[in-house]
């Protein structure tokens, strides 16, 4: 009898401790969480849930609308600044950790008085100060990325000023009206960012705020970190989620990441300036891991030179126009979309053809921000070069059927009645709204394509 109590107790304290040792594994909600520290420390109050919960500021009122990203979510103030869980215990762990709260982001310690604790020069986000904050450990990093397009966003500001009739960037940004480097700072910037917005926060258009407890992320994640940014005509055509698309075939062939071809150099920049994306020398190019396919095939061999490879393998993809910046939104709702045009930067890129995408700009863009309308519009077309992340071996232009010649679902071809097949592909002066004419005309097909096709 003894012996089956000994063993019957053995028995339930194990299964007691295990119970525990699984529970123990589990994530601690901010409820949970065991306080270890005053709250008059930054720690003790950033680790303690409900003690900010009590000090939180609420968020102002909203600007800017969601962009092409869609509306941002809301993620309230005390979660956004909460240390916890297992990333608090990496950053616990990191260098990073070890640094005194105060070397990063000022203000003052040892207080339970939040007005305080955020005094003193206080910075909310130290890698908007990055020469200061982390040039002094990853100088090479920062001295390249504080140029970068990732951070400064110099494609769209340059098309900002020169529309404006302003010199190009960067000088042409310094002379906008203050409420127009406003207007751009609340719509335009919050998919541009610093060093802590892809390694240690959620990005701006995700919420904000930590995105796993302060830990440091050498390589940021694609979901949560660049397709937060890059959703609209990035992740949106990678994950095939519009109606009648697939997923590119680098995800479901490879399952590469954005990193796979985007390199960190590319990424962090080079330290110079470019006023357009396609300028950059470290971008990478098809041909990196598609080499010698200039005569695999009759496609290649008759227009390897001529059209950019997406014009063929890309699918359709997100479009949308005339955006009024903190207004309405866009006239031109979002529409999935294909046009072939004459390429517009034959000065970066060689070909004579190429895939365009419809920009967000009208002239009366800005209209809310004192500028009815932009003086120099029709500088720039409103169709741009375009690269989308949703390719595939065989899309609708490739794919012919049996018997047929292989540029059937491509060239424009006119039917006995006087209709022509394929024309839709190609953009067209008809095709653009009135204010987009004057602008676009000079990458239309109109009197551009083959005599031969005889398009009226």
């Amino acid at each position: 009898m003894q012996r089956k109590l000994i063993l019957l107790f053995t028995f339930t304290f194990l299964i007691y401790f295990i119970g525990c040792k699984d529970r123990n594994e589990e994530p601690i909600s901010p409820e949970e969480q065991v306080i270890t520290k005053s709250v008059a420390s930054c720690e003790g109050c950033h680790t303690n849930y409900q003690q900010l919960k009590k000090v939180y500021t609420p968020d102002p009122p909203s600007e800017g609308g969601g962009g092409c990203g869609g509306d941002t979510p809301h993620i309230e103030p005390y979660d956004r600044v909460l240390l916890s869980g297992n990333g608090y215990k990496e950053f616990k762990n990191d260098v990073h950790g070890k640094i005194p709260c105060t070397t990063c982001h000022n203000g003052v310690d040892g207080t339970d008085n939040k007005a305080q604790a955020h005094s003193g020069n206080f910075i909310k986000k130290p890698s908007a100060y990055a020469e200061q904050k982390c040039g002094s450990c990853h100088t090479e990093i920062v001295q390249r990325a504080k140029n970068s397009i990732h951070e400064q966003g110099w494609g769209q500001k340059s098309m900002v000023v020169l529309r404006s009739g302003l010199p190009n960037i960067p000088a042409g940004f310094a002379q906008l009206t203050q409420r127009m480097k406003d207007g751009y700072e609340v719509n335009c910037a919050k998919c541009h960012a610093s060093c802590g917005d892809c390694h240690v926060n959620r990005p701006k258009a995700g919420g904000g705020g930590l995105s796993n407890g302060h830990a440091f992320i050498k390589t940021p994640d694609m979901r949560n970190v660049c397709v937060t940014c890059h959703v609209s005509r990035g992740g949106h055509a990678y994950f095939g989620q519009a109606t009648g698309t697939v997923p590119d075939v680098h995800l479901t062939n490879r399952q590469f990441t954005c990193i796979r071809c985007h390199s960190k150099n590319e990424i962090h920049g080079d330290g110079n300036i470019y006023d357009q994306r396609y300028k950059m020398a470290l971008l990478p190019k098809c041909t990196d891991c598609h080499s010698g396919v200039a005569n695999t095939n009759a496609y290649h061999a008759a227009h390897i030179n001529t059209f950019s490879c997406n014009t063929c393998h890309s699918q359709d993809y997100n479009n949308c126009g005339s955006c009024h910046i903190g207004g309405e939104g866009a006239r031109i709702p979002s529409y999935q979309g294909f046009k072939i045009g004459m390429n517009p930067i034959p000065e970066t890129r060689p070909f004579k053809y190429a895939l365009l995408r419809r920009s967000l700009t009208a002239p009366d863009s800005w209209k809310e921000y004192g500028t009815a309308n932009l003086p120099n519009f029709n500088v720039k077309p409103t169709y741009k070069y375009t690269t989308p992340h949703n390719i595939i071996k065989w899309t609708k232009r490739t794919q012919v059927a049996s018997g047929k010649p292989c540029y059937d679902a491509c060239h424009i071809i006119k039917n006995s009645d006087g209709t022509y097949r394929n024309k839709e592909l190609y953009l067209f002066k008809n095709d653009l709204a009135t204010w987009e004419v004057t602008a676009t005309q000079s990458i239309t097909v109109d009197n551009r394509l083959p005599v031969k096709w005889d398009v009226k």
